[in-house]
């Protein structure tokens, strides 16, 4: 039983791993030609490294082990943002806008739910150095184009601002222990729970923060939100951005929830995920995180985007160019069929050489055979009838 892999892993197979790829490369390209340059952090890095700033809140979710050569503790990456944040802050050390976009394995210790892998492959793009509604703008944007070009589209994409619940929290004077209580609830809609919790705070804390959970839905719930949370100056421009956000990307399905606080922790603006009608839960998380690299020497305004390529590639139809391969006897000793061959493969087409005794492919499906005519090589199709 040695071949089997632990719970929530598996390997991609040839179709799935194909998928993948493609999807790889044509989110990489689309990135590229937005200029975001693509970086390749470690897999490993010292614990406190991963776990300053945005990553606070991946503890539990890192697996620790020894480094056999300094004695200290090393984690395996569960988040990349960390660690590109790293590259901006410490390493490329620009003053401007920086764009820098990531592709490769995390690794949980436990899976985000029932279904997900412990091994997403996280694909993402964050913009470093601008504070700006431009740069949230350009990522949500960036963020729908590729889900479009990956062939699943966004059925909507909800617009949230951490920092309602920020000002809230702050008015109302709550504890950290009261404070994450209640994160939690908000999360969870648990609306009963959450009345409980809330029933020591004064209003009119009391009634916004139990207006959370209900304030959903088109751009009208910004007006509703106005009317029914207090005046403060940070819930005021926050409502404003939304709408500014809202305004700036007419095109986009955008929706409103401002009881949407996954990663409160370390997100201090607008937040965003994107949604596909075939999937229950979001396909691609984001929002501005400002001075995360505050730990690594330099803090910098930023906002980014990630998704897993792993539940990107389930959900598309798509399944690239499906033209079938090329079937070639075996070219030893012929120089002619090996020349046909490698101009077939030069062109980009898959050409299954047979090797001696080798009768047909099990590997990639083929449509079409080199076949010997007049002295010449020449591709015929495969007539799987006959």
């Amino acid at each position: 039983m040695n071949w089997l892999l632990p719970e929530h892993l598996a390997d991609a197979l040839p179709s799935e791993a194909a998928q993948i790829e493609r999807l790889r490369r044509t989110l990489l390209d689309l990135f590229r030609v937005h200029a975001y340059e693509l970086v390749l952090p470690p897999l490993l890095e010292h614990l406190d490294s991963l776990l300053t700033g945005s990553g606070q809140d991946l503890k539990l979710r890192t697996f620790k082990l020894v480094d056999q050569l300094s004695g200290r503790t090393l984690g395996v990456r569960a988040d990349m943002t960390p660690q590109v944040a790293r590259i901006d802050a410490h390493l490329l050390n620009r003053q401007g806008v920086t764009r820098l976009c990531y592709c490769d394995s995390v690794l949980h210790t436990l899976p985000a739910s029932l279904s997900a892998s412990r091994e997403p492959i996280q694909l993402g793009a964050e913009v470093f150095g601008h504070a700006g509604l431009a740069a949230d703008r350009e990522v949500i944007r960036l963020l729908a184009d590729a889900l479009q070009v990956a062939g699943v589209p966004a059925a909507r994409i909800d617009l949230g601002h951490v920092g309602v619940f920020g000002a809230l929290a702050d008015a109302a004077g709550l504890d950290s222990e009261l404070e994450g209580a209640l994160l939690q609830l908000l999360q969870a809609k648990d609306m009963p729970s959450l009345r409980e919790r809330c029933s020591a705070i004064d209003e009119p804390w009391r009634s916004a923060l139990l207006a959370l959970p209900d304030l959903y839905g088109d751009v009208e719930t910004l007006a509703v939100a106005a009317s029914a949370l207090p005046a403060l100056p940070a819930i005021t421009a926050a409502l404003n951005a939304l709408r500014e956000l809202h305004a700036a990307l007419p095109d986009l399905s955008l929706s409103f929830d401002l009881g949407d606080l996954r990663g409160y922790r370390y997100h201090n603006g607008v937040v965003f995920a994107a949604y596909h009608a075939a999937f229950p839960s979001a396909i691609a998380l984001g929002g501005r995180y400002d001075g995360v690299g505050k730990s690594f020497g330099r803090a910098r305004p930023a906002t980014g985007f990630s998704m897993d390529l792993r539940e990107l590639a389930r959900l598309t139809n798509s399944r690239g160019e499906q033209v079938g391969a090329v079937l070639a006897p075996y070219a030893a000793g012929s120089s002619a069929l090996a020349a046909a061959i490698a101009v077939l493969r030069a062109q980009g087409d898959v050409v299954v050489e047979l090797l001696p005794e080798e009768k047909s492919s099990d590997g990639p499906s083929c449509d079409r055979q080199l076949v010997e005519s007049d002295g010449q090589w020449v591709i015929k199709a495969i007539n799987r009838d006959g």
